[in-house]
């Protein structure tokens, strides 16, 4: 008597077994990386703030699904221009909704130092208008379908450090934020003082 305790297909067989399992794995994990890949929508939007036109731009992955975290991008001097943009674009790629608003009105900007110099002290000398601009886009961030109102924050470079510093002073930032400023002056009278009594750089 021939006990058989297992049997082996052939080679060739087994080959053509093993390539067909593989080529199924490779597949789908080719299709769910496909699917894990951001599809990033940004498109310009328009609000208002005190009677005047505010040109923004909103970014967020059309692949994350339900309400997430909504930040606002402050630009710099210039103005809401391509920089402001394409960080919007990158915070929505790490699943945020991004908001890069607009705090000259008209989609205001500069390509001069002078000029910008100007548009930004015009801003930090009249802050009541500055806060009715940063509100505006905040308020139009929360209603956004994609953003939990309850997750917001906001970034500012250079110019924009300053105004997301002086909106948290004042009361007026979100409760979650982030701040990125260097040669910016807190505008907020008493609000922030060094030891000689004068308005601090940050």
């Amino acid at each position: 008597m021939h006990l058989r305790l297992c049997s082996f297909p052939e080679e060739g067989v087994m080959k053509t077994k093993f390539i067909t399992v593989f080529c199924v794995v490779s597949l789908l994990l080719i299709a769910g990386a496909a699917t894990a890949e951001p599809r990033i929508k940004g498109e310009p939007v328009d609000y208002k703030a005190g009677g005047v036109t505010m040109k923004g731009y909103l970014a967020y992955d059309e692949n994350v699904k339900g309400k997430r975290p909504g930040v606002l991008v402050v630009h710099e001097w210039w103005g809401h221009n391509e920089y402001a943009r394409k960080r919007a674009r990158m915070l929505a790629e790490l699943g945020y909704t991004a908001l890069a608003v607009d705090m000259y009105g008209e989609g205001k900007t500069a390509t001069h130092p002078d000029d910008a110099a100007k548009f930004a002290t015009e801003t930090a000398k009249n802050f009541p208008v500055a806060k009715k601009r940063f509100e505006a886009a905040m308020k139009f961030l929360k209603k956004q379908k994609t953003v939990d109102p309850k997750r917001i924050g906001a970034i500012g470079y250079c110019f924009g450090g300053g105004v997301v510093l002086n909106m948290a002073a004042g009361g007026r930032g979100p409760e979650g934020r982030g701040e990125f400023s260097w040669q910016s002056r807190l505008v907020q009278a008493g609000k922030a003082r060094n030891d000689q009594g004068k308005d601090p750089r940050i």
